[in-house]
């Protein structure tokens, strides 16, 4: 779709996936390839390394660069990609949460991964019950995200999260488009999708990013596919199973997208169809009359 309005429009794409910001495992993020990107112009792919990880607020920063960029060309900025909390820091302002030092969540990590999350979230609960009380005990990384906070800044997470947000800047306006296609057909292009990357070599690009050694907490580690195919490359599992986990966790976070937009995001436009569906005189008219008022 970002492409079909890229070329309608005159747009340049602008990432707002996560995970497609490293610039490790481009099957398994399923990264824009070189057909895509000689489409249109494309902004925030692939520009992490290893050592850094980033934030919704860095993200929310580069975005309005490219944004800025964009518009300075006269072109029409098209933002795509499924991290809702990327979209909602650049719609509707981000929590002005000061930067942590990265050696504070390095030696975090390092204790998270001798220690465990249970020991990490026993001492959360202490400095900082309020935050502790919303957070799984099992979930390592957004208790290292709560600990590191507290460390670096005296206050817990919860409360930086009440205060006032940074302003959206001024001179931006969105029109979103939400896809919510009929679940039968998302979760049939979703194991399609992940057989495909199977073929295409995803299981080579995550034993070689292993082979490299990532840092503890490097956030592709987690990315849908690299558990179930990290377990297949260690001997734990065999391809048949590899392929029902990795079709069973992209399913599960599909869903737990979809939910996520219908509850939390406004859209002027919510399609429920299939791609091959699309009525794009309706979209690149309704796009054209809000592009036309101030």
């Amino acid at each position: 779709m970002a492409l079909e309005l890229a070329r309608a429009l005159d747009g340049e794409v602008v990432n707002a996936d996560s995970m497609q910001v490293y610039a490790d495992l481009p099957i398994v993020t399923a990264r824009p390839d070189a057909a895509d990107t000689n489409l249109a112009s494309h902004h925030l792919y692939g520009i992490f390394g290893m050592g850094a990880r980033c934030s919704a607020g860095q993200w929310r920063d580069l975005a309005v660069s490219a944004i800025t960029e964009i518009h300075q060309r006269e072109r029409l900025p098209i933002v795509v990609g499924g991290t809702g909390l990327y979209l909602k820091a650049l719609m509707q302002g981000l929590h002005a949460i000061p930067s942590v030092p990265p050696y504070l969540r390095d030696h975090l990590n390092q204790r998270l991964s001798k220690e465990g999350a249970a020991k990490l979230y026993g001492e959360l609960s202490l400095c900082d019950p309020v935050t502790a009380s919303v957070l799984n005990p099992a979930d390592g990384q957004r208790i290292v995200r709560a600990l590191e906070i507290f460390l670096h800044t005296g206050r817990g997470l919860r409360r930086w999260q009440t205060e006032e947000t940074e302003e959206v800047p001024a001179d931006l306006r969105f029109f979103a488009i939400s896809l919510l296609p009929h679940r039968d057909d998302l979760y049939t292009a979703v194991n399609t999708r992940f057989d495909q990357m199977l073929n295409g070599g995803a299981i080579d690009e995550v034993a070689l990013l292993l082979k490299r050694s990532p840092p503890d907490g490097f956030p592709l580690l987690k990315a849908v596919g690299v558990p179930p195919i990290w377990a297949y490359l260690r001997s734990e599992i065999d391809r048949e199973r590899l392929r029902e986990l990795g079709k069973r966790d992209s399913r599960r976070y599909a869903k737990r997208q979809m939910t996520w937009f219908r509850h939390q995001f406004i859209s002027q436009i919510s399609i429920k169809k299939k791609y091959s569906e699309y009525n794009w005189d309706e979209i690149f008219s309704e796009i054209r009359n809000f592009l036309l008022t101030d």
